[in-house]
């Protein structure tokens, strides 16, 4: 095989390999390190909605769910998009349920793009939004955020629109650089989709992780978005369950149909026993949703004031759970990749290097930041910032 090509692997996937978050999770059960790498807490969610598994478990919902979700999940998440967003759906129509986000976003790209279409979108970015364009044999157009900031440059976006585009994949609140889009900036994006007649494909897992006052907002709230927007969300985040991958996606029943064509060659159903265990929990009052906020606010400022301790560079995110550092004034040849490689031996901590985040033509933009996600008990917090200090 030829210049290093994997043996059988379909053209489309050369270069991706395994995920980094399977290589650097391995490397924290091998090392016994720390993981602030891979998203996921290292604590339960609420006890309402695992005993609402459980329930489920004992009372034989075990078996295949309906294709498209069981129906109290398909009605709590309508409610949740009105009760939040303002946003009405039909459960019956307009709402799918997934295995995960991560299928939710492959059914949409996989059921929506032609060969050779184009897909414009924000980078650093979330790793399967690369390989699932690729899949579809469509073409990225990434838009650089760069620190310290992370802004788009709208005439930086306006470029990346050509003739061929035909899907703005958006994310926000905004993993891993922690951007919280504003209604200004979605007010931009949202005039250049209808100009050019785009379908928005709309990541908003984060959604309820937001600091400082700052408020989420869903681009399918304005005006024109609603019936060209795939909204695209999951229960893992906002309840401590990332393992039960319990996604879905809202909207136009023609573009919920598509995404549902390709969904079901895929997973074709998952996760019969928790769904209705996240129905539970997206009614559970207001207070919960706050709570959890405050709660990942104190250990962002926590692991951020340690970071700095530590001698790190630190960019202060204003969702997800996630902070990015500037490796540079501990590592002056700048490579994240070798360097998270290295943390788990030199000191016991895993991170995940954001130059995994970025097209693969543009390596050179995050070559030099690393991700650590804040979503930990406050003493493995606290013990992975004594660790980091050693370094310096």
């Amino acid at each position: 095989m030829a210049n290093g090509a994997a043996p059988f692997l379909t053209s489309k996937l050369q270069g991706f390999g395994s995920t980094i978050f399977a290589e650097m999770t391995a490397l924290a059960t091998a090392t016994g390190s720390i993981n602030l790498g891979q998203g996921f807490p290292d604590y339960d969610g609420p006890q309402e909605v695992l005993e609402a598994a459980i329930d489920a478990i004992r009372s034989g919902r075990n078996q295949y769910p309906p294709g498209s979700g069981v129906p109290e999940l398909r009605a709590a998440i309508a409610e949740h998009q009105e009760r939040f967003w303002g946003l009405r759906y039909d459960p019956d129509t307009e709402i799918l349920v997934t295995a995960g986000a991560t299928e939710a976003l492959a059914g949409a790209l996989l059921g929506i793009l032609e060969t050779g279409d184009e897909v414009a979108l924000l980078e650093p970015m979330y790793d399967s939004y690369q390989a699932c364009i690729a899949l579809a044999g469509a073409i990225t157009r990434p838009v650089t955020l760069r620190p310290p900031t992370y802004a788009f440059d709208p005439d930086e976006l306006r470029a990346a629109i050509t003739p061929r585009t035909r899907v703005l994949l958006l994310n926000t609140p905004h993993n891993p650089t922690g951007v919280v889009l504003d209604l200004e900036q979605l007010r931009v994006i949202a005039d250049l989709a209808i100009r050019h007649d785009l379908i928005v494909i709309s990541d908003e897992v984060y959604e309820h992780l937001t600091y400082d006052g700052i408020r989420h907002h869903s681009i399918a709230e304005l005006p024109g978005m609603r019936e060209r927007t795939l909204v695209v969300s999951s229960g893992g985040k906002t309840f401590n369950t990332t393992g039960w991958k319990v996604g879905w996606l809202c909207g136009p029943s023609e573009l919920v149909a598509a995404a549902r064509a390709a969904k079901q060659f895929l997973t074709y159903v998952s996760s019969g026993p928790f769904q209705p265990a996240i129905a539970v929990g997206l009614r559970l009052p207001d207070a919960y949703f706050t709570e959890l906020a405050a709660d990942l606010q104190t250990k962002r400022d926590r692991l951020m004031s340690g970071l700095r301790e530590a001698g790190f560079e630190v960019f202060g995110p204003a969702g997800t759970y996630f902070v990015t550092v500037d490796i540079r004034p501990l590592a002056p040849d700048g490579d994240g990749y070798a360097f998270c490689r290295s943390l788990p031996e030199r000191c016991g901590v895993v991170g995940i290097p954001n130059v995994v985040f970025y097209d693969r033509a543009r390596h050179h933009e995050g070559r030099h930041l690393v991700r650590f996600a804040f979503c930990k008990r406050l003493e493995s917090i606290d013990e992975a910032v004594t660790r980091l200090k050693a370094l310096s």
